[in-house]
């Protein structure tokens, strides 16, 4: 599948740049207890850590937060994903267990900063992903059930439509015990080099697949 940033966000933020992780084969089930207790004290541990701190002063929080308006979405109304995170975390809103991929995705989020989509890639339609700025027009049902209007937000998109965001995904291309193949979007802060961007994929991939088995390719759209 190839994956291509659209050319008006390129000229918005020429430096914008995303890795794309695909899997095969993959064992998606209830999360093992090492990943439940890995994300549980990691949590509590950034509770701790933020008490008397502004999430929003996280380098990589801050960038998306300036991302996202320049784009034109409001961050303070519509939160990047990785600081809607956070802001759990500082309420003690504690992440519950989904699966073992999404638990992945959250703790990985949450490790490195940054907003993370995992989707079923046999929901996807066609051979091509857009990541774009949206219209009225793109729409689609979340995965907390909210029907999202896209309008000024950064999303990705396949033949049939929107998937995903780095706000929140869709419904339809959630990632459940039944997956057996997927795809990986992991939304760099621009600012990250192409050098550390490749290595975090190469950490990232082998942490997914050794839960859930499985082959991963991996590289950064730029």
């Amino acid at each position: 599948m190839e994956i291509m940033i659209d050319h008006t966000l390129k000229e918005l933020c020429p430096d914008f740049k995303i890795g794309v992780v695909t899997y095969e084969n993959i064992h998606v089930s209830d999360s093992p207890q090492m990943l439940k207790g890995r994300l549980q004290l990691f949590q509590e541990s950034l509770y701790f850590d933020y008490l008397d701190k502004k999430v929003t002063e996280i380098p990589a929080i801050n960038e998306w937060r300036k991302l996202f308006k320049l784009v034109g979405t409001d961050p303070n109304r519509y939160r990047p994903s990785n600081e809607a995170l956070y802001r759990r975390v500082q309420k003690q809103h504690f992440l519950t267990n989904v699966n073992s991929a999404v638990d992945m995705n959250n703790f990985l989020s949450l490790q490195y900063q940054i907003p993370l989509g995992i989707y079923d890639y046999d929901h996807l339609v066609g051979e091509n992903i857009s990541i774009k700025i949206g219209t009225s027009s793109d729409t689609y049902v979340a995965l907390n059930e909210r029907d999202i209007v896209l309008t000024n937000k950064i999303l990705s998109q396949d033949q049939q439509g929107p998937f995903g965001s780095p706000f929140v995904d869709s419904k339809r291309s959630a990632v459940t015990s039944s997956t057996v193949n997927a795809i990986h979007l992991i939304y760099f802060q621009p600012s990250l080099h192409n050098n550390d961007a490749n290595q975090l994929l190469q950490t990232l991939s082998k942490m997914f697949t050794q839960i859930h088995g499985g082959d991963a390719t991996y590289k950064v759209i730029s």
